[in-house]
């Protein structure tokens, strides 16, 4: 096991311009897919925009899901019909999409077909979760 871990030291002293330039290249993957999906936007900044209407919400939760608790004004468009959906969305082309779900397993996923598309996306930093975990309010029931 030592002998190993050695072998790892040795290689990255040897191999510090490779390991640097991967580390570079991973660095700008993972900013350039965080962007496409729609960076993340905090909640205080969701409720300056919602309250100047300057977005809307769309929640791509399951709908049992949106209808036991979602943010008032939220449209449900679960991620799994999106694709087949976004033609709703198109009255809203002008304003910002701001995603959210759960905790953020599936707005990434969304935000990269609605950006595709040309939507300004946006996803909810920490989803449900987090606007819940700062007591925020929650309206049950379908909206339409």
């Amino acid at each position: 096991m030592s002998t190993y871990i050695l072998d790892i030291f040795v290689f990255v002293s040897e191999q510090w311009l490779l390991i640097s330039a991967f580390l570079i290249l991973l660095f700008i993957f993972l900013s350039k897919e965080r962007s496409n999906s729609g960076k993340p936007l905090a909640t205080s900044e969701l409720v300056a925009l919602m309250n100047a209407d300057q977005a809307i919400l769309v929640d791509v939760r399951a709908s049992a899901e949106f209808q036991a608790g979602h943010i008032h004004g939220a449209f449900n468009i679960p991620h799994t019909k999106i694709n087949g959906r976004v033609s709703e969305l198109e009255k809203h082309r002008q304003k910002l999409i701001v995603l959210v779900d759960q905790m953020g397993q599936h707005a990434g996923s969304a935000g990269k077909l609605l950006t595709k598309d040309g939507f300004n996306v946006r996803r909810l930093k920490g989803g449900m979760s987090e606007w819940q975990h700062q007591s925020m309010p929650v309206v049950q029931g379908q909206k339409n």
